[in-house]
């Protein structure tokens, strides 16, 4: 289960700010965000080598998009394609949302059940897929919002009951000022399932983090950490 939250305020200098940790095999190989899609050189995202799609990317218009599976959805299953490809399929447009309504247009049984996380400077949209007919998408609200295996905010979640009321508390204020959700991304602390950090067991676990600010004028901001958050250094992606 990856975790992605939301800061959503269209008059801050920052209207989009963003974290995400990225659980997986660990033993499942991957490569940091860059630009390795030729027929798509606007692509910054990371790779999955086993399948060749991502968890997460931005392109160059500042559109983001992330991955997730839904609860009872983890691994690939034969005859259905690899969830990495959305994200790909998303960034091939100039905001967020063009491609939710991109999404929304797929055939969802296509693809095992996903969530995804949609975002750019004008705001963060939902997306989700259950397996049959079309995907449908909903903006989030102002304010923070954290996506799991769940809906947004669901407190059936329990990486959501224990960890919202601490990221609402703790916003960020863009790149020089995030210590706060810092902190919980690296967090290891709670019971199986509450963990936001989720330590190496049964050879899965949390294997990168990242932080994205996108600012009203100007270019974004990504801070990744390639390995556990709270092990790993955050440093700059190449964005140009």
């Amino acid at each position: 289960m990856c975790t992605v939250v939301v800061l959503v305020q269209p008059t801050h200098r920052f209207p989009l700010q963003l974290v995400a940790n990225r659980d997986e095999r660990i033993d499942r190989p991957w490569d940091p965000p860059g630009a390795y899609w030729p027929t798509h050189p606007d692509i910054v995202a990371g790779r999955d080598r086993s399948a060749g799609g991502t968890w997460m990317g931005m392109n160059r218009a500042g559109v983001v998009a992330t991955i997730l599976n839904r609860a009872g959805t983890l691994g690939p299953v034969l005859g259905k394609r690899s969830r990495g490809e959305l994200p790909l399929l998303a960034l091939r447009h100039r905001s967020a949302d063009a491609a939710a309504a991109a999404i929304t247009h797929i055939d969802a049984g296509a693809w095992r059940d996903f969530n995804m996380v949609i975002a750019d400077r004008h705001g963060a949209l939902f997306v989700r897929g259950l397996g049959a007919g079309h995907p449908t998408a909903e903006a989030l609200p102002p304010g923070v919002s954290m996506v799991t295996a769940y809906d947004p905010n669901d407190p059936a979640s329990p990486r959501v009951a224990r960890h919202l009321p601490r990221l609402r508390a703790t916003p960020p204020d863009g790149p020089a000022h995030w210590e706060g959700w810092r902190s919980i991304l690296a967090d290891r602390s709670g019971s199986v399932g509450e963990q936001i950090n989720v330590p190496p067991r049964g050879g899965f676990g949390t294997v990168s983090g990242s932080f994205i600010a996108i600012p009203a004028a100007g270019a974004p901001t990504w801070l990744f950490a390639a390995g556990p958050p709270d092990r790993a250094p955050f440093v700059p992606v190449p964005l140009a």
